[in-house]
């Protein structure tokens, strides 16, 4: 009996955890047969078709963008020593500490008709229009590449310096140069690492709220937004939540096909040390094109909001700076320790229970990642606000009140939903390192299972703990629309607090902010991208 009971908790545990993303999920795919006539109407008339076309040239534009950054700085990186090549090794990784929308105020701040840029030519040269207006879906899609662009970056670059020198010297034995080896040999190869990384920066695109708001440009994350706190309409809110999920998961089963698809060899490490020196203007060239993606993305925007702190500090630094990034500190860390905690005991149960139905159930755990926040926001509140009005009925409550929705319960749950994922990939791969017969041996000492936690799961998983707890914090930081769309009242972060001076075109007074949220992102950025510097 007990031995049964040992069996079942893992199951239990781990069919409880898939209940946590799977209801959200059913609460928004189920409003795809729950169309409202007279709303559809509307929508089909107003708006529905500009957000297709919206969001449509903005994938492509950005599909477009972080392709190209991505792989012809990988290439480069990986395959040829010029100037500063080790530094552009690892710091071309730095922009992803920085967020899409804090960029993109940036750089509108940067390229307005008010902007520094513009006024500096106006004044100066007698440049009236000053620089051409950014303010449109080209813009959009410029910032967005330079954000999301490391996603492919990396993933080429591994896949390029797995290659070696391979496909130089085997296009040069067929007569090839070396673009013509690149685009004929090294491309096709490490096409399936590209391709994945691709994936991933569309799924950002199709996720992000906060950039596109910035920009005023309608697409599926913005109209879900208006639709429930400007419309008070959430069941238009589920009904656009469930059209830009399936497109999601479109997405996510092309990039476990992907995943699937990699099978390259790597080369031996000597082998992938051989790098090709560039020699006169072309290792120059490389140096620039590396070094003006590195300044667009990250150097600039740093630097001017660094400068904007500057100015705006006897204002901006003040009490209501402080609560707010308590908050955010207080909701990212209360966050990370549970995503943390929960992640460990699913590994554990996937351990334990060896099944197959185990396995899928860890990986449906990790699909809230998968889910753009706004999404995942109606799909929390929906089931919460049900049962919470079933909670107000039985006890008998006056009309209005509140027992969970509201409350940063709710938040935080809706955080681990999304962030699980972030938390289960680092404990799995420091599982994995530990051997099973070191519980056992634990277990035949007379330790039970909290002893074998205590004394031989956590003291060799404390890096990847920590590891787990650190990239989730950033994370959380980072968000925006959760935290919008499910924090109590009042409850404002350092986010919520950039999107409010944001919308009203105050950019130096989002800067102190964005500048906290960058600083704390660089930390696990740096010690990530620092790792491989050394190839």
């Amino acid at each position: 009996m007990n031995l049964s009971l040992i069996k079942l908790l893992p199951r239990g545990w781990l069919l409880l955890c898939t209940l946590l993303v799977i209801v959200p999920l059913a609460v928004i795919t189920t409003a795809v047969g729950e169309f409202d006539a007279e709303i559809w109407e509307f929508l089909l008339e107003f708006q529905l078709s500009e957000l297709i076309k919206n969001t449509l040239i903005l994938v492509t534009g950005v599909g477009i963008g972080v392709t190209v950054i991505g792989t012809l700085c990988a290439w480069l990186t990986a395959m040829y020593e010029f100037p500063l090549r080790r530094f552009f090794f690892w710091a071309l990784m730095l922009p992803l500490a920085v967020p899409a929308y804090v960029l993109a105020f940036t750089q509108l701040g940067l390229f307005d008709y008010t902007g520094p840029l513009s006024t500096w030519l106006r004044e100066n040269y007698g440049l009236e229009q000053g620089l051409p207006d950014i303010r449109n879906v080209f813009g959009l899609t410029t910032v967005m590449s330079l954000t999301f662009y490391p996603y492919v970056y990396l993933l080429a670059r591994n896949a390029f310096s797995g290659m070696g020198q391979r496909a130089l010297e085997a296009g040069a034995s067929l007569g090839l140069s070396p673009a013509q080896s690149f685009v004929k040999i090294a491309l096709p190869m490490a096409r399936p690492w590209i391709g994945g990384g691709l994936i991933l920066a569309l799924m950002e695109t199709l996720a992000d709220f906060g950039t596109v708001s910035v920009f005023t440009y309608d697409t599926f994350t913005t109209a879900i937004y208006q639709a429930w706190f400007d419309f008070y309409s959430l069941e238009t809110a589920k009904q656009l939540a469930a059209l830009l999920i399936t497109t999601v998961f479109i997405l996510l089963v092309l990039e476990q096909i992907n995943r699937g698809r990699r099978r390259f060899h790597q080369a031996g490490k000597a082998q992938q040390q051989r790098r090709k020196s560039l020699h006169g203007v072309r290792k120059w060239l490389a140096s620039a094109f590396c070094s003006l993606i590195l300044l667009l993305a990250f150097a600039i925007p740093v630097v001017q909001l660094t400068v904007w702190a500057y100015e705006t500090w006897p204002v901006s630094f003040n009490r209501a700076l402080w609560l707010n990034a308590w908050h955010s500190f207080a909701a990212s860390l209360a966050a990370a320790l549970l995503v943390a905690a929960v992640a460990l005991l699913v590994a554990l149960a996937k351990r334990a229970d060896r099944s197959r139905l185990a396995a899928v159930a860890a990986r449906i755990t990790t699909l809230g990642y998968a889910v753009p926040g706004t999404v995942l926001a109606v799909g929390v509140f929906v089931p919460v606000a049900w049962f919470d009005n079933l909670l107000i009925e039985k006890l008998q409550l006056p009309e209005g009140s509140a027992i969970i929705k509201g409350t940063l319960a709710v938040m935080l749950l809706a955080y681990l939903i999304r962030f699980l994922a972030v938390g289960y990939a680092s404990i799995e791969a420091g599982l994995e390192r530990i051997s099973p017969s070191q519980a056992e041996a634990a277990r035949s000492l007379g330790c039970t299972g909290t002893g074998v936690l205590r004394r031989v799961y956590l003291p060799l998983l404390k890096g990847s703990l920590g590891t787990a707890v650190l990239m989730a914090f950033v994370d959380i930081m980072k968000e925006m629309p959760i935290t919008l769309m499910t924090r109590p009242y009042d409850w404002d972060t350092l986010a919520v607090r950039i999107y409010a001076f944001t919308t009203e075109g105050q950019y130096a007074y989002a800067a102190l902010p964005a500048l906290l949220i960058v600083l704390t992102g660089l930390l696990p950025v740096i010690l990530f991208s620092r790792t491989e510097h050394n190839r």
